[in-house]
């Protein structure tokens, strides 16, 4: 016996950019939004039948035209407002999943004064949420970042390792740590200043980061959840991607040099790659 265990469609790499106007300047945001939609949709895969399928070039359609009409003040609201649209339009849809990329727009600044109507492009860091409700319950909010690039030349080591016949890394208590960041944390409710509370985990995970002591990846990961959880109630727990991205120090005694701790190669592959979830304890 054969059944549809499960399914969703839907649409990705929506792209989106939103000028809001002011008398005295612009705001700008750009999203790369995915929807997706579980529901009753056996007959279009058993039978063929598309009677209950609305069509992915419908929903890249929505996303244009509730952005069109949104006063939403962050992706998150936004994502909320388009999961409800869906829903309320189709009964034989039981959930939407929205999830929004934020890439990084900064205003010029010339004298020290903001321009109104002029950007630069930021980093390759993206702001990220997924949004998701099913039919008659609460949102579910996941909010994070991605590729959160840095690096300290200092306060940084890795001692007392385990070491076997094929071990050939060496220890040190000075080493340039870089990493590229990915984070994800849960709501525990979500009426929120979410634009808020992203920048104000942002800073105190970087903040920790810089004045950190490391003995390894894994201490500073633990360090950088431990003080966003604790500066920010209104989320439960969070989950910290860190790849080490290694700056290899290089030999130069062969040209009759020394180097102390100066010159590296910068590379990432192979990388150590290090996550872990933490969380408020029960």
């Amino acid at each position: 016996m054969i059944e549809l265990a499960e399914n969703r469609y839907g649409k990705s790499r929506v792209r989106l950019m939103k000028v809001t106007r002011h008398p005295h300047g612009n705001d700008l945001r750009e999203w790369t939004v995915q929807v997706l939609l579980q529901g009753d949709f056996d007959s279009a895969h058993i039978e063929g039948d598309n009677s209950k399928i609305l069509p992915t070039d419908t929903m890249k359609n929505t996303v244009y035209s509730v952005a069109r009409t949104s006063t939403a003040p962050s992706m998150e609201a936004y994502a909320k407002e388009l999961a409800d649209f869906f829903l309320s339009r189709n009964p034989q849809v039981t959930s939407a999943a929205i999830r929004i990329e934020s890439t990084l727009w900064k205003r010029l600044t010339f004298d020290g004064t903001p321009h109104p109507s002029a950007f630069m492009r930021g980093s390759d860091e993206l702001q990220t949420t997924h949004v998701e409700r099913t039919q008659n319950e609460d949102f579910q909010i996941h909010s994070g970042l991605e590729n959160l690039v840095i690096l300290k030349t200092a306060n940084s080591g890795f001692e007392g390792y385990i070491k076997d016949s094929l071990t050939t890394l060496k220890e040190t208590n000075d080493r340039l740590f870089g990493t590229a960041v990915v984070a994800k944390w849960h709501y525990t409710t979500h009426d929120h200043d979410h634009n808020a509370i992203r920048s104000t985990i942002r800073e105190t995970m970087l903040r920790t980061f810089a004045d950190h002591d490391s003995k390894s990846v894994q201490q500073t990961l633990y360090a950088m959840a431990q003080s966003a959880l604790e500066a920010v109630p209104e989320i439960d727990e969070i989950e910290i991607t860190m790849p080490n991205k290694h700056c290899l120090l290089v030999d130069l005694s062969r040209f009759g040099q020394d180097n102390p701790n100066e010159i590296f190669v910068p590379t990432d592959e192979p990388h150590g790659y290090i996550e872990a979830r933490v969380r408020q304890k029960q």
